[in-house]
């Protein structure tokens, strides 16, 4: 029996699943983009590249892709690179229970915090993260937008 995290299968993604995720991350974003004028970068990720290097959580109900969270160890920070829910879920406590599996991860393998960065246009999210616990470390001027880099410790 599959593990189960907020009602729904949980398994770890590999490589034959980077189309699911790429079409995922696509529509969880799209509403994005047109409030920041172009496409978050999950959008346009290279999903097949990311699977051999990132570590994928995904959460299905049935065969149906209903949320992930990729991430990545980087010193002692456990990096948040991607992390959305279907639109139609939101506010259901999944992307909670994807922060404390991340939390879970963390403290597994060592590390001491958590971080991640959003583009400070998704306020939703640089809320949501305070909520949590996550507090701004910094924000960085990038091409086309103002990065909030967020980070919590663990």
């Amino acid at each position: 029996m599959a593990k189960m995290i907020a009602g729904y299968a949980h398994s770890r993604g590999q490589a034959k699943d980077a189309g699911a995720i790429r079409a995922f991350s696509r529509a969880a974003y799209a509403d994005w983009a047109a409030h920041l004028g172009r496409e978050p970068l999950p959008m346009s990720a290279d999903y097949e590249a990311a699977l051999k290097v990132h570590r994928f959580d995904l959460l299905y109900e049935g065969e149906t892709l209903c949320a992930l969270i990729e991430t990545d160890i980087r010193g002692q920070s456990l990096w948040i690179e991607n992390i959305a829910v279907d639109a139609s879920l939101q506010g259901k406590g999944i992307g909670r229970a994807l922060l404390d599996l991340a939390k879970q991860i963390a403290r597994d393998v060592g590390c001491e915090t958590l971080s991640l960065y959003t583009n400070a246009k998704m306020t939703r999210n640089v809320e949501m993260y305070k909520r949590y616990g996550f507090t701004v470390t910094h924000e960085e001027v990038m091409e086309h937008a103002v990065a909030v880099h967020m980070s919590m410790r663990v």
